[in-house]
């Protein structure tokens, strides 16, 4: 299973790919303010530093767009930026219909927004490149998410949709290991939520034994 990085903060992204080996980006107009830079700029500066490699970032149009070829005109805007940009569309009819045009015409989708089974049924059958679950907020809100990813997944099996899945909205190491464990090919999370998962109490419990131990043996000489 892929990692994706949710975020529009570079130092992140670049501490992510160098040290954790995540595989791409999503990012979405909450990430963009909470770099504290205009959308643009922050587009540009991820064009720019990922210019040399296969690296996915996803861009997400502007959210007050509702008709369909007005999201397709705003996503060949965005595409022609960088080759690594996937654009988001969010899953409402409109939007779905943006998306098939759009990768007819060769241009990477992520539908975001994505809740349901029949959501995601669509997505699958109009070929789009990712199609992004949000889990996070629905598990927030005491629905258990195991059977949905489960179903979509099973579905995408059956008909042997080339879209990808991403588990999105995760907040937690157990929703990345149940996106793992459903086959989900990616997830996208926090710098927060996978920097928890790598630790363990217990781990630095056993650790700390271990040290203590060290200090009162006698090491010798090599």
């Amino acid at each position: 299973m892929k990692y994706f990085l949710d975020s529009a903060k570079l130092d992140e992204i670049k501490y992510a790919l160098n040290n954790w080996g995540i595989d791409g980006v999503t990012s979405n107009p909450k990430h963009i303010k909470s770099s504290g830079k205009s959308f643009y700029s922050v587009i540009k500066e991820f064009a720019e530093e990922f210019k040399d490699l296969d690296f996915p970032i996803s861009v997400e149009i502007n959210p007050h767009i509702f008709d369909s070829k007005e999201m397709v005109s705003a996503a060949k805007e965005i595409a022609k930026i960088s080759p690594n940009f996937v654009v988001k569309i969010p899953c409402t009819e409109q939007g779905l219909i943006a998306a098939k045009e759009l990768e007819n015409n060769g241009i990477k989708v992520n539908v975001t927004l994505v809740f349901t089974t029949s959501q995601a049924l669509q997505v699958g059958r109009i070929g789009a490149t990712y199609c992004s679950l949000f889990i996070g907020w629905q598990e927030g809100s005491g629905v258990d998410c195991e059977v949905l990813i489960s179903d979509i997944m099973q579905i995408y099996r059956n008909y042997d949709f080339t879209t990808k899945v991403i588990i999105a909205a995760v907040r937690n190491a157990k929703q990345i290991v149940d996106a793992a464990r459903f086959g989900a090919d990616i997830v996208t999370a926090g710098f927060q939520a996978y920097k928890d998962s790598f630790e363990h109490p217990f781990t630095d419990k056993g650790l700390k034994i271990f040290q203590d131990a060290w200090d009162d043996t006698e090491l010798g000489t090599l």
